[in-house]
């Protein structure tokens, strides 16, 4: 079943694979922010050093732009992946489905199949959206 799904990624692999890298940078800049706000404690309040808490002031700034940044692309990204998937999914699932006989479209339904191929995808490609970084 893998397998089968995999090939339904065929044309968004890349940005499959760079939703999760965009998503770790993120989590990475916000594990950064705490680290620097002790450091300014520690360097800067403490001793009253001024210049200390403005240089670390902006690379607390640059690195929550920077996760700003990163959590907008990973997004981005994640969701055109997810749209990609299911929009690939369909047209498997289409193509499958003209391969029927008249015996399968009447044992299926034609309203089922029809349901079927506009709601099952949708949960595919929120779940692919969803658990892709992970």
């Amino acid at each position: 079943m893998l397998k089968t799904l995999g090939r339904e990624t065929k044309g968004f692999r890349l940005v499959s694979i760079l939703t999760p890298i965009f998503m770790i940078c993120e989590v990475i800049m916000e594990m950064i922010i705490p680290k620097l706000m002790a450091s300014i404690i520690d360097d800067g309040v403490t001793p009253g050093n001024m210049q200390v808490i403005y240089i670390i002031g902006a690379q607390m700034i640059v690195a929550a732009l920077f996760g700003l940044l990163f959590g907008i692309l990973g997004a981005v990204l994640g969701s055109h992946a997810a749209t990609g998937f299911a929009r690939n999914l369909r047209r498997g699932m289409f193509k499958n489905i003209q391969t029927f006989s008249f015996a399968n479209i009447d044992k299926y339904s034609t309203a089922g199949l029809v349901t079927r191929m506009t709601t099952d995808h949708l949960g595919e490609g929120g779940a692919k959206q969803k658990y892709a970084p992970v």
